[in-house]
């Protein structure tokens, strides 16, 4: 019997042990439990991160990336017309799925411009900031007619604001780098980027005479000045009038012209005067909820230099940098405001039926009303390439520190280093990226005078 109870007392701690052990165990796990039980938001995260680790996986599994990017630059979709430029690379490769399969819900996705690629691939429905277009800006004057020259903003019949989209500069420095035949969309990915560097235009090729264009003309002959606020005198509307590639009818269209009328006999109208240049940005902010997005169209001049600034500029109300919250005009939604008639329907945009649904929400989708949004920001960039889109433009900032805080992530400071380099090219080289003759199109109003 002793030896049976010194047995006992040997093994009843080993007995024991594991009980206290376990439930310490049990009650840290518990704590963990009720903290996350507690908060709905981490529960979420893990449930969305382990949801999208599967799909990434099933992703890798079905389709190694290896082949994607070689699918998707081929671009093989159907592209809408008067696409132009490098916005029909985009739009074609987004047409069709790389199985044959009809149109992908993420094509009509709120579009941004976060990727490196020449052809982007499809988005999400998550809305990022990024710029979705970047290119160079000219901004001409023409007097009324029988007048030769303008001595005021009085004697401007009509003003014009000139895009010309190109593709980042960074695009092209990589394709001379790397060569076209191996400049694949995974090399592009692996080209490293400074800050706003998706805000800088590659230079333009003074060789060619056929480049994407937007021709707009404003309602007013002149610009509001965006440090009078966002009040209803710092609007102003907008129409895309032509859009094209030959700028040698660019120039015809914007050279001096004589026509007959019935009353007056022969009239003549002198030739527009370029009167800025520059480099501009559309960029997409971020945003939370579809409401609260915005698209702002921000520019920095090279041209004239501050030397020449003068009474030119400040008439049509230019800065050397500035920038406006871009909107486009639902087509269907009747005209608003005193005296307000709106453009006739043959020349409206005829958008897409697409557009109309998934941007507009026509038929009840988006709005209180049956055609949609009054208004929307530039969700895709390919809103802006038909001729006839009325755009609304609200003055936001002004000045460089102005230019970041709208276009942000550095594109601003971006914007300004390369227009202060080519700020020292002569204005000759600026009529020979356009194409245009310096003896048809007059540049005097560069100096800061009136002709």
């Amino acid at each position: 019997m002793p030896t049976t109870r010194r047995q006992a007392k040997q093994t009843a701690p080993k007995v024991t042990s594991p009980p206290r052990t376990v439930p310490r165990a049990r009650k840290t796990s518990t704590k963990k439990d009720a903290r996350a039980a507690h908060d709905p938001s981490t529960v979420g995260e893990k449930r969305e991160q382990q949801e999208s680790d599967v799909k990434a996986e099933q992703q890798e599994a079905e389709e190694p990336p290896a082949k994607k990017p070689k699918t998707e630059a081929n671009g093989d979709g159907p592209s809408h017309d008067k696409i132009q430029g490098d916005d029909a690379v985009e739009q074609g490769s987004g047409s069709k799925q790389t199985d044959g399969k009809e149109d992908h819900p993420a094509r009509h996705a709120y579009q941004t411009g976060r990727s490196t690629d020449r052809a982007p691939r499809l988005r999400s429905l998550t809305v990022t900031a990024g710029t979705i277009e970047r290119g160079h800006i000219y901004f001409f004057y023409r007097p009324k007619v029988e007048l030769e020259e303008a001595h005021s903003v009085d004697d401007v019949q009509r003003f014009y604001i000139l895009l010309v989209p190109r593709p980042p500069e960074f695009s092209t420095a990589s394709d001379q780098q790397l060569g076209s035949s191996k400049n694949t969309d995974e090399d592009q990915e692996m080209t490293v980027l400074s800050e706003g560097a998706d805000a800088v235009p590659a230079s333009e090729d003074k060789s060619q005479t056929r480049k994407p264009f937007r021709l707009i003309v404003p309602g007013k002959k002149s610009l509001p000045d965006p440090e009078h606020g966002r009040g209803r005198g710092n609007i102003f509307w907008g129409t895309i009038v032509t859009i094209g590639e030959d700028l040698k009818k660019l120039q015809e269209g914007l050279g001096e012209k004589e026509y007959e009328t019935k009353t007056r006999g022969t009239r003549h109208q002198a030739a527009a005067r370029l009167a800025a240049r520059g480099a501009y940005a559309i960029v997409n902010n971020e945003a939370r909820t579809p409401s609260s997005r915005e698209t702002h169209l921000g520019y920095h001049l090279s041209h004239p230099t501050s030397e020449e600034w003068g009474e030119v500029q400040a008439a049509l109300g230019l800065h050397p940098a500035s920038s406006f919250v871009l909107q486009v005009k639902n087509p269907l939604a009747p005209p608003t405001g005193p005296g307000r008639v709106g453009l006739p329907k043959s020349r409206t945009v005829d958008y897409p039926e697409y557009i109309m649904t998934e941007v507009f929400g026509k038929g009840g989708g988006r709005g209180r009303e049956d055609f949609g949004l009054r208004f929307t920001s530039v969700e895709r960039k390919e809103l802006l390439d038909y001729e006839g889109v009325e755009l609304l433009f609200i003055a936001a900032r002004s000045g460089e520190s102005g230019l970041e805080q709208s276009l942000g992530e550095g594109r601003g400071k971006a914007l300004e280093e390369v227009e202060d380099k080519e700020g020292r090219e002569a204005v000759e080289e600026v009529f020979k990226e356009l194409a245009m003759d310096i003896d048809k199109i007059p540049a005097g109003p560069l100096g800061g005078q009136w002709m």
